[in-house]
């Protein structure tokens, strides 16, 4: 009964109840998941030790300090302020912030292929933390242009995108590699956030190599090769490629990606539109918000890794290949009030309520896509810290999670 009236939003005066009664929930679970370092993965339980859940984990981290930031919870503030610490502390002479680090001092992983998305989320959680506090202004420089310059020294020099490893991102099981969608959607912001030189050209260029399907025609020939070659054996679809390298592509749609392209202004208006389409017709927020991407990568599929089968977690409609990820829902929350679809991003919102809420409030770290079995992590951090972040842009309280430019700014693309 209660899964039927939220999913069909037929409550009335009770969402906002229902709502604020996950606000309440999530700041509980952040508040218990602190440690004086910051923000773990999620809550000490003897499965979380055992997978390393309970770290500082360098994305979840600043991803829940987006949210912690705006919660009105002077702890869950000063949560976020040492969580950024503790990865600041921690950084690689390089500059790379670390994949997660131990609370307790004996670990700092930095993944296999490292791991290029933490970078990307601490810096713009560390912009964050400075917006709502001047006093922090700071604080983190010298750690910001370390960061700063690592990421400049993996950057194309002629197409200004970001080169990565395989499955050296939050999908660290999933073959993407060379130019990743999700990953320069990220880069895009950062490098407006921190005035980086070339920023129309990474937006030209994100545009031509993961839609290439557009009449347009690149002006380096290197991009029109690739974008050649996606032509011949791809098919022309409206959600971006989640990645491009020398000889394939990824064509399971990336929905986290295309998400984060809308809401960092590297889709315009249009764009979006056909994006929040494409992702309707997969039904991949269907019956809860929201699938990791829209095909699945079968086992008989050229994109297929061995180490995809690792844990039996990552086959068709499980983990990233497939899974239905809470935190990813919020995401996709935030881009349906971000394009003045309100009403349609409170509705996904109490959808949100209910899956947070299942098995007394467990805040289920991802579900099967299929079977809707629970699986992961329980008391999932940046579930509660994504939901405080998607609540505030239904409410009107943001102007975007990251915070990103206006759809206006990106017009004709």
């Amino acid at each position: 009964m209660y899964r039927d009236h939220v999913i069909s939003g037929s409550w009335g005066e009770l969402q906002s109840d229902l709502i604020d009664a996950c606000t309440q929930e999530s700041i509980r679970l952040l508040e218990r998941n602190l440690v004086s370092d910051g923000i773990l993965a999620a809550s000490p339980t003897p499965q979380a030790e055992a997978r390393a859940y309970t770290r500082i984990f360098g994305r979840d981290a600043a991803i829940c300090a987006l949210g912690m930031l705006g919660s009105g919870s002077p702890l869950l503030k000063e949560g976020a302020v040492a969580s950024l610490d503790a990865l600041a502390r921690r950084q690689a002479v390089n500059g790379q912030i670390p994949k997660y680090v131990d609370p307790h001092g004996a670990e700092v992983d930095f993944w296999y292929l490292g791991c290029i998305d933490a970078t990307l989320w601490w810096l713009l959680a560390v912009n964050e933390a400075k917006a709502c506090d001047p006093g922090l202004i700071n604080r983190w420089r010298r750690a910001e242009e370390r960061a700063l310059n690592w990421l400049l020294c993996q950057e194309h020099q002629r197409f200004y995108l970001l080169q990565q490893n395989e499955a050296s991102d939050w999908a660290d099981i999933m073959p993407r590699s060379g130019f990743v969608l999700y990953t320069n959607a990220l880069w895009y912001r950062v490098k407006q956030l921190y005035d980086l030189p070339h920023l129309d050209v990474t937006r030209a260029q994100f545009n031509h190599l993961f839609h290439p399907f557009s009449a347009r025609l690149p002006d380096d020939r290197r991009v029109r090769l690739l974008q050649h070659y996606v032509r011949q054996r791809g098919r022309p679809q409206d959600l971006y490629l989640s990645f491009v390298n020398l000889s394939f592509f990824g064509e399971e749609g990336d929905v986290f990606g295309n998400l984060l392209a809308i809401l960092n202004g590297l889709a315009g208006d249009s764009r979006a539109q056909r994006i929040i389409a494409a992702l309707d017709r997969a039904q991949v927020a269907e019956p809860y918000p929201i699938r990791a991407v829209c095909q699945p990568i079968a086992q008989d599929h050229p994109l297929w890794r061995p180490y995809m089968a690792r844990h039996q977690q990552n086959h068709e409609h499980q983990y990233h290949n497939g899974g239905i990820w809470p935190f990813i829902g919020s995401f996709w929350v935030m881009v349906l009030a971000m394009l003045g679809k309100r009403e349609r991003a409170r509705h996904e919102l109490l959808k949100l309520v209910y899956v947070n809420s299942l098995d007394e409030w467990r805040f289920t770290e991802w579900f099967h896509g299929r079977n809707l079995e629970p699986m992961g992590m329980a008391g999932q951090s940046w579930n509660a810290a994504t939901f405080l972040l998607a609540r505030r842009m239904v409410d009107g309280d943001a102007a975007s999670p990251l915070p990103a430019p206006p759809l206006a700014a990106a017009a004709g693309h």
